[in-house]
């Protein structure tokens, strides 16, 4: 054995030019199965040798592996450090702990650093199965397997259909889905799944599918972006996709999770753990953690693609990495692409009057108005800046542009003009509505509608009645007011009055169309007038009932009265 040893060191020492000692611990020839048996016959532990299979000498073993790139000095530290451990944890040792400045005794040599050798047990039992770490510098190897041997044995049993790509999915899905702040379409199967919406919506590829910038994935992604089956999409703007980048990270971490979630499992249920330290099995719910972190990190790292329509670009898109993101940044998936959007001047939050103004369609210069459905559809077709949500934030600036008087507002276009004209005046938001039969108007248009209305004749039609004994009360109380130079006189107001019967099935659209208009004036005055039929031993507990109702709203002076 001893002589068989010294010719391996010889030669490995002559052929690599080693200035080590000829015989040290590291040199040992543990490959030779001969050398091996009578290691081990000495030892007295023939069930090592799975154990130097795995981690140590064997041709798929870890150590070769992690030797794979490793040259000069550091040239298989890895194995050496194995045959170490093996020796130091072996034998008649007391505590049968491999320590690190034993090691780095055993393995020292002129070139050689020593935080290379505790950089390389610690890479080491981080993918051996059966050397572990005892203490926070002792290493040990043993013939009984680490639970990570049982975790990468469950691994590679799990089925690809259906338990990792579900699993890749769910986790994917509630990652994006977590403080999202616009829609989300998860992993659609062909363009008709997916909506034309006028509202910016977030498209997720499928994890399968790795995003490359070019092949069969871009040209299917600009044909969804641009048509919805066989029709064409009023918004193409409105879609944002985002893709998964090449590589099998995210499906080597998701494999991972579940097989620490079988192992914990099995050890829960006692069909696992009775061979195991119960230190090993301590670790479990912290290895089970930390895979389920990873798995996470490695969806933001992953998901980094975002593609939309972009008319500038040759094929329609526009792609932009977002590079490796991280799950305790801060931020949501969502939020992190509508920064990137930002960024680049691709997306914006809202819009004044002076961009619409310098954006206003040529062939619409002339009639100066601009259909309201036209001007939405603007902002998501690629022809004006993105918006989140187009019909809110438009909504809410046209009402503030009528009212400074930058724009105008019409409806119910008939013989040239315009039933309704709103400018440099209060609009409700509610007149603000997406129809064809809405525009909006420019500045000299809306002024020109506007003088042109007021100068126009009172139709002979029209005739107003005379003020009932109510109207006239409310006139006499202005009676004998002596105004100063300080003070406003009224002008010459009219008097509309609706009465009439309203069907049950109308009375909720009452609060959105009627009254928002009747606000629009003066001194408005709201009257009741309910009468119902109701059973007399229900009458009483049905009035006190209307009348705890009345008193909740502050309508104490309403009447009630039963017959």
């Amino acid at each position: 054995m001893l002589a068989q040893w010294i010719s391996a060191a010889y030669k490995e020492g002559y052929k690599y030019a080693r200035r080590e000692a000829l015989i040290t611990l590291g040199s040992a020839p543990l490959e030779v199965p001969e050398f091996r048996a009578v290691i081990l016959g000495q030892l007295g532990e023939p069930r090592l040798i799975p154990a130097i299979e795995a981690d140590i000498s064997g041709p798929q073993s870890h150590s070769k592996a992690l030797d794979a790139d490793t040259a000069g000095a550091l040239r298989d530290i890895h194995k050496r450090v194995a045959a170490a451990i093996l020796f130091e944890s072996s034998g008649g040792q007391r505590d049968k702990i491999a320590h690190l400045p034993e090691l780095r005794f055993a393995l020292g040599e002129p070139q050689t650093d020593t935080t290379s050798v505790d950089t390389a047990a610690i890479t080491l039992e981080s993918k051996a199965y059966f050397i572990r770490r005892i203490g926070s510098d002792g290493f040990q190897i043993r013939h009984q397997p680490t639970l990570r041997k049982v975790v990468n044995d469950r691994r590679a049993s799990l089925d690809e259909k259906t338990e990792v790509v579900p699993t890749m999915r769910t986790l994917i899905r509630k990652e994006f889905e977590r403080g999202a702040s616009i829609p989300i379409v998860e992993f659609p199967e062909d363009s008709s799944a997916i909506q034309d919406s006028p509202r910016l919506t977030l498209i997720l590829g499928d994890p399968d599918v790795e995003w490359t910038g070019a092949g069969s994935l871009r040209q299917q992604t600009a044909e969804w972006t641009k048509q919805r089956g066989t029709s064409p999409r009023l918004y193409p703007g409105s879609l944002v996709w985002c893709f998964k980048k090449p590589g099998r990270d995210l499906r080597d971490k998701v494999e991972l999770l579940l097989a620490w979630k079988r192992v914990s499992r099995e050890i829960a249920e006692g069909t696992l753990g009775a061979e195991f330290d119960r230190s090993d099995r301590a670790e479990i719910q912290t290895k089970l953690g930390d895979a389920e972190e990873a798995a996470k990190d490695e969806i933001w790292a992953s998901y980094r693609f975002v593609v939309l329509a972009d008319n500038a670009e040759q094929d329609g898109l526009r792609v932009i990495d977002l590079g490796a993101g991280h799950a305790s940044a801060g931020e949501t998936l969502s939020s992190r692409m509508i920064t990137a959007l930002k960024s680049q001047a691709l997306l914006n939050e809202s819009v004044g009057a002076g961009y619409i103004d310098r954006n206003w369609p040529p062939a619409l210069q002339e009639s100066g108005a601009w259909p309201l459905t036209s001007l939405r559809q603007s902002f998501l077709n690629g022809a004006l800046t993105r918006m989140i949500d187009p019909d809110s934030v438009l909504r809410h600036k046209i009402v503030e542009f009528v009212s400074r008087g930058d724009f105008g507002l019409a409806s119910g276009q008939k013989n040239g003009g315009y039933e309704r004209i709103w400018y440099d005046e209060l609009i409700a938001p509610e007149e603000v509505v997406f129809e064809p039969g809405v525009f909006l108007l420019k500045k000299n248009k809306a002024q020109a509608l506007k003088v042109n209305a007021i100068a126009s004749p009172i139709p002979e039609s029209l005739t107003v009645s005379p003020p009932s004994p109510d109207d006239q009360a409310r006139q006499g109380a202005f009676e004998g007011f002596e105004s100063d130079s300080s003070t406003t006189l009224i002008p010459q107001t009219s008097t509309l009055r609706l009465t009439g019967t309203i069907p049950p099935e109308l009375w909720n659209r009452l609060g959105t169309k009627l009254i928002p208009k009747l606000r629009s004036g003066d001194d408005l005055v709201a009257r009741v007038d309910f009468s119902l039929n109701v059973s007399s031993q229900q009458a009483q507990s049905l009035e006190m009932e209307l009348r705890q109702i009345l008193d909740d709203l502050g309508l104490n002076s309403v009447q009630i009265t039963r017959q």
